[in-house]
C-alpha cells in the first residue's frame, strides 16, 4: 500500500495528493501534522465513498483510505461557471493571509478536473495577472487548459500596468459582464 507523506504541507495541498492517489481506485495512507487535514482528508473519503481510519503517534495522523467506490471528481459544473475576481486577495482580513489564500485558491483550480470556463479580473484583481506571482503562473496553467482569462483593460491603464500583463486577454466592461451573464453560475471572490 501506498503511503503519501504530506506532514508539513499546508492545506489543500494534502487532499490534493489524496484525491490524485484515490484516482488509481486503490487503499492508500497519507501522514499529515495537523486536525485540519484530519477532518479535510475524512470529508474527502466521504465523498468519494472510501473508509477512512485515523491512526495518531506523536502528532503524526495517518490515514488509511479504503479503495473508493467513486471517482474522485472534481465538483460539476466547472464547464459554466466563471469566477470574479475585483482584487488580489481572498477576504478582507489581513493583506497577507488573503495574498496567500489567493495562491492557494489559484493552485487549487490548477488541481481540478474541471476548471472554470473563465476568469474575469477587474479592479486591484487585474494585479494577479500582471506580476511575476505563483498567481500569474496559475493563471498562465488555467489558461492553458482552456479557461479564458479576461483582464479589464481601463483597470490595467488605472493601475499603469498595461505593459505588464503576464497571462489573459485585455477585455472590457461589456465583455466581462457577457461572460458573467452567459455563465451558469458567477463565483465572486
Amino acid at each position: 500500500m501506498t503511503t503519501l507523506n504530506a506532514k508539513g504541507l499546508a492545506c489543500p495541498m494534502p487532499v490534493i495528493m489524496a484525491k490524485q492517489e484515490a484516482a488509481k481506485g486503490q487503499a492508500f495512507a497519507i501522514q499529515v501534522d495537523n486536525t485540519t487535514a484530519v477532518e479535510n482528508l475524512k470529508r474527502l473519503g466521504a465523498s468519494i465513498g472510501s473508509t477512512v481510519s485515523v491512526e495518531e503517534a506523536d502528532g503524526i495522523y495517518t490515514l488509511t483510505f479504503t479503495a473508493p467506490t467513486q471517482a474522485a471528481a472534481a465538483s460539476e459544473g466547472g464547464k459554466d461557471t466563471v469566477f470574479f475576481f475585483g482584487k488580489e486577495t481572498v477576504g478582507g482580513g489581513d493583506p497577507e493571509l488573503g495574498a496567500s489564500l489567493m495562491k492557494m485558491m489559484l493552485y487549487t483550480l490548477t488541481q481540478s478536473e474541471n476548471p472554470p470556463a473563465a476568469i474575469l479580473l477587474m479592479n486591484g484583481g487585474v494585479k494577479l495577472a500582471t506580476v511575476e506571482t505563483e498567481c500569474a503562473e496559475h493563471l498562465i496553467t488555467l489558461e492553458k487548459m482552456g479557461c479564458d482569462i479576461l483582464v479589464c483593460g481601463t483597470c490595467l491603464n488605472f493601475y499603469g500596468l498595461a505593459d505588464q500583463r503576464k497571462v489573459g486577454t485585455v477585455s472590457n466592461m461589456y465583455d466581462i459582464l457577457s461572460r458573467m451573464q452567459a455563465a451558469g453560475q458567477v463565483i465572486s471572490v
